[in-house]
């Protein structure tokens, strides 16, 4: 077979501009059938706008792209995925409302022109989870009951169902377990042997290295170097990625003060039995577990978005009743959710607005906001957390999902939160990104300010905590010091124990 025949998709001098800024400039990749093809790049590399172009969801300014033969300069979604092409974003798009199945078959139902087959379905959906390994989701099961992981599971196995030729996975394993993340290489190797071409994206090298055949790097949305997988070394490639040297280190732990700013005692509700816990002064508290254990609910019976059934919760000594996430703000309680499209942000309002929501109190008097010190406060952040935008007018939703995310970050260190809470901080947040955040963390924490992180990143736990609490089923089932020698598979046993 000669190598043209391999060739899968190919992306030729593709560009897309946007006002201020050039997403992709003349960008060419050839994927091959049957390969693991990575992309790497920081947050705004072009990335995710390549992926949208192939897909059919934006349109390039010049440029051509040829799928198994046929030659486009722009297309649409239907015609993507009649060709082979599948996407599963990095943001979930399932319909809540729907169950597992529905949402599998949703554009594609079984049936005849006047009924729809849902038994057959339903048959078809349970044979995908066995053919794949997939347990512990209910067929008829809304996908808004279902967890962010089993909601990814999901995704995956609706666009495989629809005869891919082409997968595009964008940042697959941010919610998985290293448990889901075996069962989705399992997936991906199943699909190389039926010669599927899967572009793959994520910030995790250990995955790059473990599953990529190849990897192109992008930077400031020109294509750098694609080279084999087995030829480039991490540093080499972090380098390619940032156009500078970086290691991947976690800033020197200060010792963390006696004094307890945040204690819960016995409390329950949202699944949770008991829980009991204790946050210091100046502390990363890190929350370890498998996907429903419980660490995502801890966080939010604590910020007041779901409602406590038992048990109290004390601030600097001083019992109080936290019943909605308004109450949590004003006790100086911040919230960096695990889903920052549906909670974390307002995409419809500008950067500036987005960071300015939990500081408007104190810049405000009567019905006028000092516009000297909003300004000031939201330079600093774009500056300090390096977002990539033309303008603080800029509309959230016009950015890449890292930038996203720092929004989030910024608008919480402009508050003057005594208590953060970080639910999966850099979840598909890139390497350099990923430096500039815990370092963000490491400083607010030396001026006093107490973190509560969930991670499901075992090397990220071990690395920022001062403490790792480890729940199980709804329990703390057991709690390790960084003054000890912490493994994952020390964290592992205990979270997965019987």
């Amino acid at each position: 077979m000669g190598n043209q025949e391999r060739i899968s998709l190919s992306v030729q001098h593709i560009t897309k501009t946007y006002p201020g800024v050039a997403a992709l400039n003349d960008v060419t990749i050839d994927f091959k059938k049957g390969e693991v093809h990575a992309l790497m790049g920081e947050n705004g590399a072009g990335k995710s706008t390549l992926m949208k172009v192939i897909s059919g969801g934006i349109s390039p300014d010049s440029g051509k792209f040829v799928i198994n033969g046929k030659e486009f300069t722009k297309i649409i979604p239907s015609q993507s995925q009649a060709h082979g092409v599948q996407i599963v974003h990095q943001e979930l798009n399932l319909v809540s409302a729907l169950s597992v199945t529905e949402n599998i078959f949703l554009g594609s139902f079984i049936g005849n022109k006047v009924t729809v087959d849902f038994p057959k379905m339903r048959e078809k959906t349970c044979e995908y989870f066995q053919e794949y390994g997939i347990t512990g989701i209910n067929p008829d099961t809304a996908a808004e009951e279902l967890t962010v992981a089993q909601m990814q599971l999901v995704e995956i196995i609706k666009a495989i169902s629809r005869n891919v030729e082409i997968l595009i996975l964008d940042e697959p394993t941010s919610p998985l377990t290293a448990y889901e993340t075996e069962i989705l290489f399992g997936i991906i190797e199943n699909l190389k042997k039926r010669n599927v071409t899967i572009i793959y994206i994520s910030h995790r090298m250990s995955e790059i290295y473990r599953i990529a055949d190849r990897i192109t790097i992008l930077r400031d949305g020109q294509k750098v170097e694609t080279r084999n997988a087995a030829d480039i070394s991490r540093d080499e490639l972090i380098k390619l990625m940032v156009g500078r040297e970086l290691k991947e280190t976690y800033p020197q732990r200060k010792a963390v003060s006696g004094e307890v700013v945040l204690e819960v005692k016995g409390l329950r509700g949202n699944g949770l039995k008991n829980i009991s816990l204790k946050l210091y002064k100046g502390e990363i508290l890190g929350l370890a577990g498998l996907v429903g254990a419980g660490r995502t609910e801890l966080v939010r019976l604590i910020y007041g978005a779901d409602k406590v059934e038992g048990g109290e919760i004390f601030l600097e000594g001083k019992k109080v009743r936290i019943k909605s996430p308004t109450n949590a703000v004003d006790l100086g309680i911040g919230l960096l959710p695990e889903d920052r499209k549906l909670e974390g942000v307002i995409l419809e309002l500008s950067i500036k607005q987005n960071v300015i929501l939990p500081s408007l109190k104190g810049i405000s008097r009567m019905l006028y906001i000092n516009r000297k010190k909003e300004k000031e406060i939201i330079c600093s952040q774009i500056n300090d957390l390096k977002i990539k935008t033309p303008s603080f007018e800029q509309l959230v939703r016009n950015l890449s999902g890292g930038n996203q995310q720092k929004v989030v970050v910024s608008k919480w260190l402009a508050s003057s939160a005594k208590i953060l809470i970080f639910d999966e901080p850099t979840r598909g947040i890139d390497v350099g990104a990923k430096q500039e955040i815990y370092t963000l963390m490491n400083k607010l924490t030396e001026q006093g300010i107490s973190i509560i992180m969930v991670s499901s990143e075992m090397e990220e736990l071990m690395g920022m905590s001062d403490r790792i609490i480890v729940l199980r089923e709804g329990a703390v089932a057991g709690e390790l010091s960084a003054g000890e020698t912490i493994t994952q598979e020390q964290i592992m046993e205990i979270a997965s124990m019987k």
